[in-house]
């Protein structure tokens, strides 16, 4: 997908009120599984920072690329994702500084995007609609 699609498409991704967790990111069409959503991009820091940030400054937005972390916490959507144990996106490489955010299964007009956190502490507060549904 060439930078002018993706950023037409990224217009498509807004916030709003989430019934997961306080803000989320929803898209306004359709996408198909497979399809690019938007380039993960912020600040890009080190180990050491990243582990700064959480500790100190309680900041949870932050991606890890295999080499890289980036700090989304200055960021106007991406980092209102949240987590869901049913995810319809996932996060796949792209560059040394960002990441891509690409549909899972195919989403629906109006549906709220989210990932599997991927840390096992997410598991044990988890309170998704997957897992709400379980302890009933």
């Amino acid at each position: 997908m060439d930078s002018y699609t993706s950023k037409e498409f990224e217009k498509s991704v807004y916030v709003k009120d989430s019934q997961i967790h306080g803000k989320g990111i929803y898209t306004s069409r359709f996408i198909k599984t497979d399809e690019k959503i938007m380039i993960i991009s912020g600040e890009v820091i080190s180990g050491d920072e990243c582990e700064r940030r959480e500790n100190e400054e309680n900041n949870v937005y932050i991606f890890w690329n295999g080499e890289t972390y980036i700090d989304t916490n200055k960021t106007d959507k991406i980092k209102y994702i949240n987590h869901d144990c049913n995810y319809n996106c996932e996060v796949q490489d792209r560059d040394e500084s960002s990441l891509w955010l690409v549909a899972a299964r195919n989403i629906n007009i109006d549906e709220e995007l989210t990932i599997d956190y991927g840390y096992d502490e997410i598991y044990e507060t988890c309170c998704c609609n997957n897992c709400e549904n379980k302890e009933s």
